[in-house]
């Protein structure tokens, strides 16, 4: 039996049938769902909760996270969340890296694909970090006229007008197959 979907706010159930559950509230005349699932029903213990389909891929601590580059900061930069441990998320997450030394060197560019890895949840912002050696640049291109690079050491070389630019390069740079990667 094919149940549909319950969408957050669509009315589950009367108060006088059954208590509020996981995934439900009480809005005063009836009670409903606080997001898209399907209802299930404990009609012993009368209870009304609702089974997410779906929750948003969330990193947790320890996880790898590959992702594009989207904002720089004084001593950070802003990673918008494509891969966790190389699983494709369309959550939207972003994850702010630590770049110590950053005022210094240049650590990344906005647009770079970088490796970074989750140290903590904190005040509600998900940070990771890009110290460890095959954490880092994945991919760029050149500063100067988007040419494809080649890495020298810890820079980065347009092969087409010379330009030289410093990075925290991944020792997997220039592998293509970022999902791999990831992957624990």
């Amino acid at each position: 039996m094919s149940q549909k979907p319950s969408l957050t706010g669509d009315k589950i159930a009367i108060i006088e049938e059954f208590e509020t559950g996981i995934n439900t509230f009480y809005d005063g005349h009836t009670i409903r769902s606080v997001v898209v699932g399907t209802s299930d029903f404990d009609k012993i213990n009368r209870i009304a909760k609702i089974n997410q389909i779906r929750t948003p891929a969330v990193p947790q601590v320890n996880d790898l996270v590959i992702g594009n580059v989207s904002a720089l900061m004084n001593n950070m930069f802003a990673v918008a969340i494509l891969y966790i441990n190389g699983k494709p998320t369309h959550s939207g997450l972003e994850c702010i890296c630590q770049a110590k030394g950053a005022k210094k060197r240049i650590i990344a560019r906005v647009s770079d694909i970088v490796m970074v890895k989750i140290i903590s949840h904190l005040n509600g912002a998900i940070h990771a970090t890009i110290s460890e050696p095959e954490l880092g640049v994945l991919f760029t291109q050149c500063n100067k006229c988007a040419g494809k690079v080649v890495t020298i050491g810890g820079n980065v070389k347009c092969v087409d007008c010379g330009y030289i630019e410093e990075r925290k390069i991944s020792s997997k740079f220039g592998n293509s197959d970022f999902i791999k990667l990831g992957s624990k």
